[in-house]
């Protein structure tokens, strides 16, 4: 019922810049907690960023904080990540993922992937050295 799709990714050199997009149908927009997470090859998805419902809470992994900054425009449907600083490690298939509100994820924003209910299939980032 929730569709999402991911856009804005590429191939950049280390230190440069790139500006991700989400955007969602299907639902109410301002219903879902949405979180960005990735995963390198031959790794395990790993949590990137997080906000929720209204955007006006966020989260960081610790190895993006500073760099990374996730929002979102609910007028819009669409949830944003802009990354700064790109790291060749970073290289890896972003995907964002929408976490429905309801008793257990109200005032929770997840870094489990488990958790999120809907995902989409992702974009392509690659960060040469």
């Amino acid at each position: 019922q929730v569709q999402l799709v991911e856009s804005g990714g590429g191939l950049v050199q280390a230190g440069d810049s790139l500006r991700l997009s989400c955007a969602a149908s299907g639902r109410p927009f301002s219903s879902l907690h949405m979180g960005w997470f990735r995963q390198a090859s031959g790794k395990e998805r790993e949590f990137v960023a997080a906000i929720n419902w209204s955007g006006g809470t966020t989260y960081y992994a610790d190895s993006v904080k500073g760099r990374f900054t996730i929002s979102r425009d609910n007028a819009k449907n669409t949830v944003y990540l802009q990354m700064n600083s790109l790291k060749p490690e970073e290289t890896a298939i972003y995907y964002c993922a929408g976490d429905v509100l309801r008793a257990s994820t109200i005032g929770k924003i997840s870094t489990q992937a488990s958790n999120y209910d809907y995902w989409g299939q992702g974009t392509q980032v690659a960060v040469s050295p």
